[in-house]
């Protein structure tokens, strides 16, 4: 296994994306911190994941606030004695042009998809530092780094960000044998893309649009998501520092 005797936080691990990491770690033999404000979805998760042998608990959190990130973090150490693997994925969307994003909205998605990343990547560090034995950051960028759209204004920015801290944190933290990477999904099927195409008052037709621009003519399942997640966290990338690594389906090539 993998992940044998390692423990890994993952933010926004109760449904999607984050969902399908906290249960492929746990099945590569890690013990799993799942946080999320969602507290039934993230309770069924972790819960999930005992049901199969594997080791999980769930701790409730906006990530945003950092009096809240800092209790989850040494209840995870309280309860597992380290954290070898963190990642950021928790996010919002927001389905607004630029003209019409308010300063409340903004500021909303950049708290909660950018700050956390930082909150969590420094304190984290942290930790990693004073155990003395390394770790793996894995955080969520996006395709909407990479290339622009109508809407998503707040998202296209809180997820270039995090593009470019992963690259600054990366070498800010290679001294101290802390990897630092991203990965950059395409559209794939999760509750939060059925969230956006609801936003547009005609979900089917949303959900044809979004579907129209696949190269594969399909979406990326989470699980395929995952498998790119765990590859960064785990020894298979040794030498793998300060990437954004693309996993969309050709979405950005054409």
């Amino acid at each position: 296994m993998k992940l044998h005797r390692k423990t890994a936080l993952v933010t926004g691990g109760a449904k999607g994306i984050g969902q399908a990491v906290a249960r492929l770690f746990a099945e590569e033999g890690a013990n799993v911190a799942i946080v999320d404000f969602d507290d039934p979805a993230g309770e069924q998760t972790a819960q999930e994941i005992r049901n199969r042998g594997g080791t999980a608990c769930f701790f409730h959190c906006d990530v945003s606030k950092a009096e809240e990130e800092q209790t989850v973090l040494r209840r995870t150490v309280e309860t597992f004695g380290t954290i070898d693997i963190l990642v950021n994925d928790a996010a919002t969307q927001l389905n607004k042009p630029l003209l019409e994003t308010s300063d409340e909205e903004f500021d909303r998605v950049i708290a909660t998809n950018l700050k956390s990343t930082f909150l969590f990547t420094r304190d984290t560090a942290k930790l990693m530092i004073a155990h003395k034995h390394g770790g793996s950051i894995v955080n969520f960028s996006s395709t909407f780094a990479l290339v622009g759209s109508p809407g998503y204004l707040a998202y296209h920015a809180s997820k270039g960000g995090i593009a470019s801290l992963t690259r600054a944190a990366a070498i800010a933290l290679m001294p101290y044998g802390i990897r630092v990477n991203a990965v950059a999904p395409g559209t794939t099927l999760t509750p939060g893309l059925h969230d956006g195409a609801d936003g547009t008052g005609n979900h089917d037709k949303a959900m044809d649009s979004f579907l129209a621009l696949q190269p594969l003519k399909r979406f990326g399942k989470p699980e395929e998501i995952a498998k790119v997640v765990l590859f960064l966290a785990s020894d298979d990338s040794s030498f793998v520092y300060g990437a954004n690594v693309v996993s969309d389906g050709g979405y950005t090539i054409i």
